[in-house]
């Protein structure tokens, strides 16, 4: 009888949410498993992005872990039961690597500000969601890695996000070597933001969510979007694009309070438009 009232019990959730003050703070919650992104773990945290994107109580939002890993990147034993597949798991193993890739697109897309607070490993698709957020704290003992090549299976989307944070060199080093780096060298590189001391990251990533939330929303919408388009433009394009977001967002009612506070040396008072 107990073993069969043990069979039956809940399993705890996968991904936790609390909201702190105007932060989300989305916690995950698969210590056993390293944090490792499942199918199922993909599949919360978009859902909670698309919940949190229209969400006027949220004005920016932390991603933790739970257990001794941020995370180990994709869930090896689950992609590796597809193996029995009749496809040997090729159309499973391309809609898990699209959803997964999806899912780090809608952080980038996000409009409001995303940290990462890292306590342990963040390796292969952990390491790209820390580099998909916007900004990360980290413990002085957490490191960060793309191991991919070691196990014959090259970190390609975890490169994008990584690529896209840190020099080529660095980038290259990683991807090719598959050797952990210290959370001082991810900071020196630019893969996070602050170091700080083991057992306060999800404290400093939160304070350092808060001060965002502080700003006006409407701008750190205007802003955080434009950042990401005009990365992938042309130096001109770039130009011409921010000069165009410039001029709208000098029509928004926020800039023209900020501005006014300014010359009269008080606090702005935002109304997020």
């Amino acid at each position: 009888m107990p073993q069969a009232a043990r069979a039956t019990a809940p399993q705890p959730p996968i991904l936790l949410r609390e909201q702190v003050g105007s932060i989300a703070v989305l916690t995950l919650n698969r210590p056993a498993a390293r944090n490792s992104l499942s199918e199922g773990l993909i599949a919360e945290l978009h859902g909670a992005l698309r919940e949190i994107h229209d969400d006027g109580a949220v004005r920016a939002v932390v991603i933790a872990a739970n257990g001794t890993a941020f995370s180990a990147g994709h869930d090896m034993k689950e992609l590796t039961a597809r193996r029995s597949d009749a496809d040997r798991g090729r159309v499973y193993f391309a809609g898990i690597m699209n959803a997964c890739s999806a899912m780090m697109q809608a952080i980038v897309r996000l409009p409001k500000p995303v940290v990462a607070a890292v306590q342990g490993v963040a390796t292969a698709a952990g390491c790209q969601l820390v580099a998909s957020c916007d900004l990360a704290v980290a413990s002085e003992s957490a490191t960060f890695a793309t191991p991919g090549v070691d196990i014959g299976l090259f970190c390609s989307t975890p490169m994008v996000a990584l690529s896209r944070n840190v020099p080529r060199k660095q980038a290259m080093e990683m991807l090719l070597t598959g050797e952990p780096i210290s959370s001082a060298t991810a900071r020196d590189i630019g893969l996070i933001n602050h170091v700080v001391a083991a057992g306060t990251e999800r404290d400093a990533a939160v304070a350092l969510a808060q001060k965002v939330s502080l700003k006006s929303a409407c701008t750190v919408k205007l802003g955080k979007e434009a950042f990401y388009r005009q990365a992938e433009m042309s130096l001109t394009d770039a130009y011409r694009y921010a000069a165009e977001v410039m001029t709208e967002n000098m029509m928004a009612r926020d800039a023209e309070e900020g501005i006014g506070a300014f010359i009269e040396k008080r606090e702005p008072k935002w109304q997020d438009k």
